[in-house]
């Protein structure tokens, strides 16, 4: 089985945005809203929720995704979901 991964943007309890990158969305996302081993952005930012995501086939491209998405202005961050 081919390995995936996943750039993501998490909505946290205070209305900001948060970009990451994974290989287990369902995992990460309880990790940030559970246990210490979460960015230590989202740790006092909680309860945090999955609010976009996109997969892909390497590490490379999700990390090289995962830049751009971070360079972006809220504005856009928030068109990238509508």
């Amino acid at each position: 089985m081919k390995k995936e991964y996943f750039v993501y943007l998490l909505k946290c309890a205070d209305g900001t945005l948060y970009c990451g990158y994974t290989d287990n969305i369902e995992k990460r996302v309880e990790t940030h809203n559970s246990s210490e081993r979460g960015a230590k952005y989202t740790r006092s930012r909680r309860p945090v929720i999955l609010f976009y995501f996109e997969k892909f086939e390497n590490k490379n491209d999700a990390l090289k995704r995962e830049y751009a998405i971070k360079k972006l202005s809220r504005i856009e961050k928030l068109n990238l979901i509508s």
